[in-house]
């Protein structure tokens, strides 16, 4: 490419990095940034994060790992499709109610490993917080029989968007969600799900609010959580 022609795709190129300047700083933080820093110390953003937690945490004491209270009322059963780091689970377990049982799915090994401890490290065994490694849609079929999960007050779908309209589907072919149900979609607006949002607002089975936030650290960039409650079966 001649100069000449570099010369008058600049302008160009200027009002698209202005405009974009937050998807910009997003990609550099989110990819570059942290695969720097993945080769730098060998270690995986997860295990450096359990790392400043170990220091920081006292064992036994959720709040000081969590940064707030969850608001909602406490289900007797929850299920969380992707664990990551732990930073929900925590949030959901510190709002159960005595008895009640949470049970949250991460596909990635090594990142479930990293928020087994960070639960164990608050202060929640097996019993309240059970930490299931495998994919959504082999758990799924398996939670009534072999975790013993009979229905889902509360699910939380944070994992991957695209896969959560096929998991909401198969929590209401194998009847785990009851009537009035709570089913709460992370980043339905970025990356998006828009399948997902098409199908709960048209089937007829839900209720649905959207709730407008934006990304942390990136507020300009808009995002949302769905909150859909289950009429039932219809």
């Amino acid at each position: 490419m001649s100069p000449a022609i570099a010369l008058a795709f600049l302008p160009l190129l200027v009002t698209l990095l202005v405009r974009y300047r937050h998807y910009f700083r997003l990609l550099v933080r989110t990819v570059l940034l942290r695969s720097l820093r993945d080769c730098l110390s060998g270690l995986r953003m997860e295990e450096r994060a359990f790392s400043y937690v170990l220091t920081h945490a006292l064992p036994g004491d959720p709040g000081q790992i969590l940064m707030r209270l969850v608001e909602e009322k406490a289900p007797a059963c929850a299920l969380e499709l992707g664990t990551y780091c732990g930073y929900s689970t925590l949030l959901i377990a510190r709002a159960l109610p005595p008895g009640g049982r949470l049970l949250t799915v991460e596909r990635d090994p090594r990142t479930a490993a990293v928020a087994e401890k960070l639960i164990r490290l608050a202060g929640f065994d097996e019993h309240m917080v059970e930490l299931i490694v495998g994919r959504s849609e082999e758990v799924i079929p398996r939670l009534r029989t072999q975790y013993q999960l009979r229905r889902a007050d509360l699910v939380l779908l944070a994992h991957r968007p695209r896969c959560y309209l096929r998991d909401l589907q198969l929590l209401e072919g194998h009847a785990l969600l009851p009537a009035g149900a709570t089913v709460l979609a992370d980043r339905v607006l970025f990356p998006g799900a828009p399948r997902f949002l098409q199908y709960a607002k048209s089937c007829g089975r839900y209720h649905c609010r959207l709730h407008h936030t934006g990304l942390p650290d990136f507020p300009a960039i808009k995002d949302g959580i769905a909150q859909l409650t289950y009429a039932g079966p219809g």
